[in-house]
């Protein structure tokens, strides 16, 4: 009967020591973390990384904000798998990427439209630009197209009915003052504002010139485009968990909030 008692005994200790050391495993695979690299350039894109990192952290996911100085490195970087996802541009911008570097970027989801706009540091409207005006734009085939579209959306000049994926100066048909595009690296554009006749740009870049598109510029773009500055990330983890998690924290109710109380004019929430 002690032999017994004492096997009961053996018997119920490994099983309660299995049960602590499965319950142990469970604790240190939850509290495994998952780091998370995004790149990203300028504000409002880095603040609401920012702001969105403490919720991340409380589901095991180390968000490391990537800050690269220029509009190529955060494409060149996620196609290479140096990070995870990028949050810089509109899909019209990550197509014309894939399309010239046989990448595979994915948009995620769509966060705030970067509301467009025609500056210009001499002249107060846009029918006081004198004929043959300079107005710089930037000279990726994507934001040429969108510069095109927002002055012929105003009747600014008229484009020929778009024949590719983009409009190019070709299809300029009609342009009643002769304006003259001059097309710039899109970090150069802010430079032009002292320069050209008009500088067309977004927000994030009006912003460091003390300007904003409600009270300065002579034509904006609005909300209906396919311009939303947008989480993009690869083919190949866009389905994983931990960036799924990132696009549910971006597209929250603070972050909406965020954008509605700091940047109103500047960033329209796009979800």
């Amino acid at each position: 009967m002690k032999k017994i008692f004492i096997l009961i005994t053996m018997l119920l200790l490994i099983l309660a020591g299995c049960g602590q050391k499965k319950e142990t495993e469970n604790v240190q695979k939850n509290d495994k973390e998952v780091t998370l690299k995004v790149a990203s350039l300028i504000p409002p894109m880095t603040e609401i990384l920012e702001l969105i990192k403490p919720k991340l952290a409380e589901e095991g996911i180390n968000l490391d904000i990537v800050v690269l100085s220029d509009n190529v490195q955060p494409n060149s970087a996620l196609a290479a798998k140096e990070v995870d996802a990028n949050f810089f541009q509109h899909v019209p911008y990550m197509k014309q990427f894939n399309s010239n570097n046989k990448a595979e970027l994915v948009p995620i989801v769509p966060i705030y439209f970067a509301n467009y706009g025609v500056y210009s540091k001499e002249f107060n409207a846009i029918d006081d630009l004198p004929e043959g005006a300079v107005i710089a734009i930037a000279n990726d085939v994507s934001n040429i197209d969108r510069s095109l579209a927002l002055l012929a959306q105003h009747n600014v000049i008229t484009l020929q009915e778009k024949t590719g994926a983009y409009y190019t100066q070709a299809d300029v048909v009609d342009n009643p003052k002769n304006f003259r595009f001059e097309e710039v690296d899109l970090l150069m554009l802010a430079r032009m504002y002292d320069e050209a006749d008009a500088v067309i740009i977004t927000p994030a870049y009006a912003a460091p010139l003390g300007l904003t598109p409600k009270s300065d510029a002579l034509l904006t773009e609005g909300a209906e485009n396919d311009f939303a500055i947008t989480l993009v990330a690869r083919k190949d983890n866009a389905e994983s968990e931990a960036i799924q998690k990132l696009a549910e924290a971006m597209t929250s109710p603070e972050v909406r909030e965020f954008l509605e109380k700091n940047y109103d004019e500047t960033a329209i929430p796009a979800f």
